[in-house]
C-alpha cells in the first residue's frame, strides 16, 4: 500500500478554531474551518496576542497612526504599546511554520488582520481605509507567496475555491522541492497545471510558457523560485466563467474525433449552459471527466485543472 500523502498544514487563527482567546475571553469558531475543511488539512492554531503574554481575557489593543506604520496600543492605556512584540513574534513564526502552505487570518484584528483594519489618528478619529495587523504583517512579509486569507472572505464560494486551489498548488510545489527540483521535474509541473493557469490568469499562462521555454541551460535552483512566485501571483486571480468556458471548449477539443456528434452537442450545450450561468462548474466537469474516462488522454489525465481539490470538497458546486 502506498503511504496517505500527509495533509498540507493551514496555520490558522486559534479563535477561528473555537479556542477561547480572545480579548473578550471568547472566540470566533468558523465551522467551514473545525467541521469541513479540518478533514483535508492539518491547521495550526496560533494567537499572537496570547503568544506575547497578554491575558485572558485583556484589555484590546487598537492601531493608532500612520496606516502603512501603525503602533499597536491599548485602547485604555496609549503608553502600552505591544508593536514591536507582535512583530518578532510574526518573524519568529515565520520560521516556525515554515512548511505551512497557506494562512487563515481572523478578520479586522489589530494583531492579525490583512486588510481594512481599523487604524486611527491619534485624537481618536479613524483613518480612511485601515491598515493590516501587525503580527500578519510581519509573518506575510517573510512569505510573500504563501496563500493566505480572512476567515470572513471564506463564505465566499468563489474566494474560498480560489484559496484552497493555491493551497494545494502550494503544497504541490514544496513537494516538488522535497523530491528535487530538476528542469525535467520543473517542465512536468508546469505542464500540469496548464489549464489552471489558463483558467485564472490567461496572460500569465503566455508568460510562464515563454520563461520556461527559454530555460535552455539555466540553473533550475535559480529559475524555479521565480517561476513559483509567478505562478501564486498568477493563481491568485479568481477563474471566471469568461476563463472556465474556454477551458472547457480546449479539453472537449481533445475529444473532437473519440465522441460522436450527439455526445459533442451535448457537452457544447452544458458548456454554453454554465457560460450562460444555468448550471455550476461541476456539470460540464463531470461529463468532460466523463468522456475522458471512456477515451483516456495521458495529456489530460495529468492535468491539475480538472480535480485542483479533493472532489468532496464541492468547492465546484457554487461556482
Amino acid at each position: 500500500m502506498l503511504p496517505t500523502p500527509a495533509k498540507p498544514k493551514i496555520a490558522i487563527s486559534a479563535c477561528l478554531m473555537g479556542f477561547d482567546v480572545r480579548y473578550n475571553g471568547g472566540h470566533k469558531e468558523s465551522r467551514l474551518c473545525t467541521r469541513t475543511l479540518a478533514e483535508y488539512f492539518e491547521f495550526v492554531p496560533v494567537c499572537p496576542e496570547v503568544a506575547i503574554g497578554l491575558g485572558i481575557p485583556r484589555p484590546p489593543i487598537r492601531l493608532v497612526g500612520d496606516a502603512t506604520q501603525p503602533q499597536a496600543v491599548g485602547t485604555i492605556d496609549h503608553t502600552f504599546n505591544v508593536t514591536q512584540p507582535l512583530a518578532d513574534y510574526g518573524q519568529k513564526m515565520a520560521v516556525e511554520l515554515g512548511d505551512a502552505c497557506g494562512y487563515i487570518f481572523m478578520q479586522k484584528s489589530p494583531s492579525c488582520g490583512l486588510e481594512r483594519v481599523k487604524v486611527y489618528h491619534t485624537n481618536g478619529a479613524p483613518l480612511d481605509g485601515g491598515g493590516r495587523g501587525i503580527y500578519a504583517q510581519a509573518f506575510c512579509l517573510q512569505h510573500p507567496d504563501l496563500p493566505v486569507e480572512e476567515d470572513g472572505r471564506l463564505n465566499d464560494p468563489v474566494l474560498r475555491e480560489n484559496f484552497l486551489t493555491r493551497v494545494f498548488a502550494y503544497s504541490a510545489w514544496q513537494q516538488l522541492l522535497q523530491e528535487g527540483l530538476t528542469r525535467r521535474a520543473l517542465t512536468e509541473f508546469h505542464s500540469r497545471y496548464k489549464y489552471l493557469l489558463m483558467a485564472h490568469n490567461p496572460v500569465q499562462y503566455k508568460t510562464l510558457g515563454n520563461l520556461l521555454g527559454t530555460m535552455g541551460h539555466t540553473d533550475p535552483q535559480e529559475l524555479g523560485p521565480r517561476y513559483f512566485s509567478e505562478l501564486m501571483a498568477a493563481l491568485k486571480k479568481c477563474a471566471t466563467r469568461r476563463t472556465h468556458t474556454n477551458v472547457l471548449q480546449h479539453l472537449s477539443g481533445y475529444l473532437k474525433r473519440a465522441i460522436s456528434g450527439e455526445d459533442k452537442q451535448e457537452m457544447q450545450h452544458l458548456i454554453s449552459q454554465y457560460h450562460q450561468g444555468i448550471v455550476p462548474l461541476v456539470v460540464p466537469l463531470t461529463l468532460l471527466k466523463h468522456h475522458l474516462r471512456q477515451h483516456p488522454d495521458p495529456y489530460l489525465a495529468q492535468q491539475v485543472y480538472l480535480q485542483p481539490h479533493p472532489e468532496n470538497l464541492s468547492l465546484r458546486n457554487a461556482l
